[in-house]
C-alpha cells in the first residue's frame, strides 16, 4: 500500500517541476524580448592629416650670459662718485666709479720729480765717464777709477729706468681711480656707495658691482649619450650634403611663453661625456635684441631631432590604450566602429605621428570614444583637423 502511494505522488511532483522550468523559460524569453536596442552613438570623426613634420627633443635649462664680469677696485682709496644707474645698459669704457684721485696725483708728481732727478744724475755720470775716458787714455787716472766712473754711469742709467717705471705705475694708479666698464652689457646695483673706503688689487679687492652681457645669450642642457650621437650624425650628414657646415637648429621658450618663439642654434657640444651621468653638455645660442632673456631665467630648449618628412597625424584625444597597446576606432562604410591597433611615432604639437596601422583615407573617431565597442553602430559627424593640433 505504501509503495503504490509513492508511485502515484512521483509523477505529480515531476510534472510540477517541469511546469516551473517551462514557466521560467517563458519569463526569460519575455524579458529578452523586452531589452531595448542601443541607439547609434553620436561621435565625431576625421581623416588623418598628412603633412611635413620635424621632430624636436625638449629639455629644460637656465639662460646664461656669454660674459659676466665682477667690477672690482684696482687701487685702494675712498669712493668719490658713482656714475651709473642701477640696472642700466653700459658700453665698454663707460665710467662707472671714481676713487678720490688726490693721493694718486701726489704720487704721480713725486714720480715725475724722481725721474727728473734720475735724469740729472745720469747726465752728470755720463759727463764724468767722458772725462774719465780722456784721462784714462792719457794715463792720468787709474783703471780702477775709470771702472768706477763707468759703473756709476750704468747705475745712473738704471736709476732712470726705475724712475720711468715708477712714473708709469703712478700714472696707472691714477688711471685706476676711474673704474670703467670692461664689457658691453647690463650692470647691477652699486654694492658700495660713495664715501666708503675700498680696497684694491688681489683677491681681497672690493666688489663694487657686476656686469653681464645681454646679446646673445647661452642656454646649457645635458642630453643622453645616444641623443648626442644622433645630433652629431645629423650634423655630419648635413655637412656631406653641403660644403658649408650648418649648425643644428634650436628653439627656446620662457616660463610664460606659448610655443617656442625664440630661434637659435646649437653651437657647442662637449667633447667629453660625464661618466657619472652618461650625459653630454650642449649649448644653444640665441639673439636677445629686446633684452627679454636674462641670465638665470628658467628656459625650455628644444633641439631639432630629424630632418623634415611627410607623416600621418591624428590628435592625442583620438588615441586610446588597452594594456599598453595603442588603438583607435575606425568608422567603416556601414557606420560601425572597428578596433584598429596602431604604432605611434613622434609627438607633434597636440598630435601623434602614426607609424603603422592606419591609412590616410580612413575615418577615425576623434570625439565620443568612451561610448564605443567593436561593431557598435554610430551616428558620425565629419570634422576637419588642422595641420598640427585640432579642428578648423
Amino acid at each position: 500500500m505504501h509503495k503504490r502511494s509513492f508511485i502515484n505522488v512521483l509523477p505529480l511532483s515531476f510534472v510540477m517541476f517541469i511546469s516551473l522550468v517551462m514557466a521560467a523559460c517563458d519569463s526569460n524569453t519575455a524579458s529578452n524580448a523586452q531589452l531595448p536596442v542601443m541607439p547609434p552613438a553620436n561621435v565625431k570623426m576625421a581623416q588623418p592629416v598628412v603633412q611635413n613634420v620635424t621632430e624636436w627633443d625638449e629639455y629644460t635649462g637656465r639662460i646664461e650670459s656669454m660674459s659676466s664680469v665682477d667690477v672690482r677696485a684696482r687701487v685702494s682709496g675712498y669712493l668719490d662718485k658713482v656714475n651709473f644707474k642701477a640696472g642700466a645698459k653700459v658700453k665698454k669704457g663707460d665710467l662707472l666709479f671714481e676713487i678720490d684721485p688726490k693721493p694718486f696725483n701726489a704720487q704721480l708728481q713725486y714720480a715725475q720729480a724722481e725721474l727728473e732727478r734720475a735724469n740729472v744724475k745720469l747726465e752728470l755720470a755720463k759727463n764724468d765717464l767722458e772725462r774719465s775716458e780722456r784721462l784714462f787714455k792719457g794715463k792720468a787716472i787709474s783703471e780702477e777709477e775709470h771702472d768706477a766712473r763707468s759703473k756709476g754711469a750704468r747705475e745712473a742709467s738704471a736709476a732712470v729706468q726705475s724712475a720711468h717705471a715708477n712714473l708709469e705705475t703712478a700714472k696707472l694708479n691714477l688711471e685706476y681711480t676711474k673704474i670703467r666698464a670692461p664689457i658691453d652689457g647690463r650692470i647691477g646695483r652699486e654694492l658700495i656707495t660713495a664715501g666708503n673706503l675700498v680696497s684694491g688689487g688681489g683677491a681681497e679687492a672690493t666688489l663694487l658691482s657686476f656686469i653681464v652681457s645681454t646679446d646673445p645669450v647661452y642656454v646649457y642642457v645635458d642630453v643622453d649619450e645616444h641623443l648626442a650621437l644622433k645630433y652629431r650624425r645629423q650634423a655630419l650628414q648635413a655637412q656631406h650634403k653641403s660644403t658649408i657646415a650648418e649648425p643644428i637648429p634650436a628653439q627656446l621658450a620662457l616660463s610664460d611663453d606659448v610655443g617656442f618663439p625664440h630661434k637659435g642654434v646649437i653651437d657647442y657640444s662637449s667633447p667629453r661625456a660625464d661618466i657619472k651621468t652618461g650625459t653630454v653638455s650642449l649649448r644653444g645660442v640665441f639673439a636677445n635684441t629686446d633684452d627679454l632673456l636674462s641670465s638665470g631665467f628658467f628656459a625650455r630648449l628644444r633641439v631639432r631631432a630629424s630632418a623634415p618628412y611627410s607623416a600621418l597625424l591624428i590628435p592625442d584625444r583620438a588615441i586610446a590604450t588597452d594594456q599598453g597597446q595603442h588603438f583607435v576606432w575606425v568608422v567603416n562604410p556601414e557606420q560601425k566602429v572597428e578596433y584598429r591597433s596602431i604604432a605611434l611615432g613622434a609627438h607633434i604639437g597636440q598630435s601623434k605621428v602614426i607609424v603603422s596601422g592606419l591609412n590616410p583615407d580612413e575615418w577615425v573617431v576623434v570625439d565620443g570614444l568612451p561610448k564605443l565597442m567593436p561593431g557598435r553602430q554610430v551616428n558620425p559627424e565629419k570634422v576637419v583637423l588642422s595641420e598640427s593640433q585640432g579642428e578648423n
